[in-house]
């Protein structure tokens, strides 16, 4: 038994080594398994490692580089760490600053604020990108000195390098912030606009081309707070070059506003072409209208706007406000007004044109100071050389027309004179005219035009010189009459015409300043010759006709009764047909002067009517029994009166004054020619 149980005891343990043996070979299998396994997905790898094997060995084989230059290669990296970190920071710096870039409107002062520390951020970024570039640059110039890196690698770092440069620079800086300081002064330019747009009111006008009242009214400028904020956003912008677009927005919206305040004027006619007129005449209320609106829109507006370029762009210079002013008052109409002035210059030249230029001139003299301080900076110099050709051309065209006036005057004489004996038109212009030359109005401004025209010739001027002239013209006319006096067939007329034009002389001058020149002798010598042609001129025309009532021969007795009746008629008839023919012949004969003309009537009905009155009286019994007595008895005394009173009245229509009516007058090559057709004289 004991023998038994050893074998037994023997079996059990083979067997168990058995099992022992089985799991470790199991698990031998197993880790054999799992080996192969992973033996199996290592290959794909190994393959993808020995592929890229070449390339990792040429990018290690740079730092095979000898020891000392691997060391100082370290000291470059280190030294371009620092301003590259600065970047980054302040980088992240800007961005954070976008969240307070809200509204300028809101807060105007804390929105400059933070645009100033972006700004200054920037520069900071810009700054640091330079420094942080340079590093690089010694690096990648030591890389390459030393064969310390891959030539791929060496590219794409110089190509990197190249786009922070670009990115340095002012054109690409908005790179730097991803556009927000563009954003930020664009905002700053809408609140530049709104602010002027908001607080720029026109100037309520009245249409009325008086504008006496407008001188108490002043545009309002901009309250002084609006002044400080424009003035401090021009600040930030002009800090970033912006100045050139606040401008434009200033002069856009300011000149807006001046139209608008000379819309109310109707300024249309500022823009009249030669084309549209025939004469000075035909336009000769725009011209006084000029005068008032240009003086108007000069010291009113374009002072205004003077004043307030000053305010706003002084702190930045003289040539910045003065550019915007001249902007405004060229976009505005200035150059408008002195264009109209242009226009009427090369208008066709006549008598009233004159007057016209010397209106002009008047009112360019009394805005001369203005003129010399509003646009005497040298960013006015197109409206210095407009308003200079302007005062050259007023000049020489009046000049020019003055000098021809007595020339035209004599040019008449050559023309038969009115066939109605009225005043020729030459004679009641020329003395009027004579009279506004040297009154008190247009004396002093001819004698500028004289005397400025004269030196530009380099010819001496005289003082008397425009009385001189004036005399000879009045001279040239005493002669025009008294040749037109010679000229007429009939001599009564010829006489009425030499009452009624010396008449006229002696009215129309007679205390006038030609008057107190020509001397007391003068009128008393035109007066003289009035009577004695108005005396000439009844005596040989209505004079005669009592002559036809004698009464000689006229015997009433009984015996004689037949032939005193047929004597009678004879003169009866022979005074109806004298008057018939006298009053047919005269009723289209003017006496313009109502004093003189009713004096003139009054003299014929004295010379006529009680002779008639007396012999019908005496004898008109002995025809009106007749049957006939209608053909002898044609006229009753009452209707004598009647006739001889309404005589040598002035046809409607038929005569203008020297406002309503202008001197024929045409001037080819710059000569007058008054020639044109008699009404020059009629």
């Amino acid at each position: 038994m004991a023998k038994l149980g050893r074998s037994d005891v023997d079996g059990n343990d083979m067997i168990e080594n058995l099992i022992a043996e089985r799991k470790s070979l199991k698990l031998s299998l197993e880790k054999s398994k799992a080996l192969g396994f992973s033996l199996e997905k290592a290959g794909p790898r190994l393959d993808e490692i020995n592929q890229r094997l070449p390339s990792l060995e040429a990018e290690v084989r740079p730092i095979r580089a000898d020891k000392e230059a691997l060391i100082a290669a370290g000291g470059h990296i280190n030294r371009a760490i620092g301003p590259a970190a600065a970047v980054l920071k302040v980088f992240d710096a800007v961005h954070g600053l976008e969240k307070l870039l809200s509204d300028p409107r809101n807060n105007l002062p804390g929105y400059l604020s933070v645009l100033k520390r972006l700004e200054e951020a920037l520069r900071f970024l810009g700054g640091n990108c330079g420094l942080a570039i340079q590093w690089l640059d010694d690096i990648l110039e030591y890389l390459e000195d030393n064969v310390m890196a891959d030539e791929q690698h060496l590219l794409n770092l110089k190509k990197s390098l190249k786009g922070l440069r670009e990115s340095k620079s002012d054109d690409e800086r908005a790179r730097l912030d991803g556009g927000l300081l563009n954003a930020a002064l664009d905002k700053l330019e809408g609140e530049l606009r709104r602010l002027l747009t908001e607080h720029s009111v026109p100037l309520p006008m009245s249409s009325s081309p008086d504008l006496g009242e407008q001188a108490v009214i002043a545009p309002s400028l901009l309250p002084v707070s609006v002044i400080h904020k424009l003035q401090a956003i021009l600040g930030r912008l002009r800090t970033n070059n912006r100045l050139e677009k606040c401008m434009s927005i200033y002069v856009e919206v300011r000149s807006s506003n001046v139209r608008a305040s000379l819309q109310a004027l109707d300024l249309d006619y500022l823009v009249i072409s030669i084309a549209e007129f025939n004469d000075v005449q035909s336009i000769e209320g725009y011209i006084a209208q000029w005068g008032k609106h240009l003086e108007f829109a000069v010291k009113h507006l374009f002072e205004a706007e003077y004043k307030l370029c000053n305010d706003v762009f002084e702190r930045i210079g003289l040539d910045v406000w003065m550019g915007c002013f001249s902007k405004i008052a060229a976009q505005t109409g200035i150059l408008a007004f002195l264009q109209f002035g242009k226009t009427v210059t090369e208008s066709k030249k006549d008598p009233i044109k004159l007057l016209k230029l010397l209106d002009i001139l008047a009112t360019l003299n009394k805005l001369r100071l203005d003129f010399n301080r509003l646009f005497g900076g040298e960013a006015c110099i197109e409206i210095q050389n407009l308003t200079r050709d302007l005062i050259k051309r007023v000049i020489d065209g009046a000049a020019e027309i003055f000098w021809e006036l007595l020339v035209q005057v004599e040019l008449q004489r050559q023309f038969p004179p009115p066939p109605d004996g009225y005043v020729p038109i030459l004679v009641s212009i020329i003395t009027d005219y004579c009279n506004k030359l040297l009154g008190d109005n247009y004396k002093p401004i001819l004698n500028q035009v004289l005397l400025t025209h004269r030196s530009w010739k380099h010819e001496k001027f005289q003082e008397r010189i425009l009385v001189s002239e004036v005399l000879n013209i009045v001279k040239a006319i005493e002669l025009n009459l008294e040749t037109w006096t010679k000229a007429y067939e009939d001599s009564i007329l010829s006489n009425l015409f030499a009452m009624n034009n010396h008449y006229h002389l002696y009215k129309h001058l007679k205390g006038t300043k030609v008057g107190d020149l020509l001397g007391d002798s003068w009128f008393r010598e035109h007066e003289q010759y009035k009577d004695y042609y108005a005396a000439i001129f009844l005596r040989d025309s209505w004079g005669k006709l009592p002559g036809h009532l004698s009464r000689e021969g006229l015997i009433l007795f009984s015996g004689g009764r037949a032939t005193a009746r047929d004597l009678v008629k004879k003169r009866l008839k022979n005074f109806n047909e004298a008057f018939d023919e006298m009053y047919k012949r005269q009723s289209s004969w003017v006496v313009p002067d109502r004093d003189l003309r009713d004096k003139i009537c009054q003299q014929i009905v004295q010379a006529v009517v009680p002779v008639y009155r007396s012999y019908m009286q005496s004898y008109g019994p002995l025809v009106e029994l007749d049957g006939s007595s209608s053909k002898y008895a044609k006229y009753s005394v009452q209707t004598l009166v009647q006739m001889l009173s309404s005589l040598f009245l002035p046809k409607p229509g038929r005569y203008a004054s020297f406002k309503g009516r202008q001197l024929s007058a045409k001037f080819n090559n710059g000569v007058a020619d008054l020639r044109r057709t008699t009404s020059a004289v009629v």
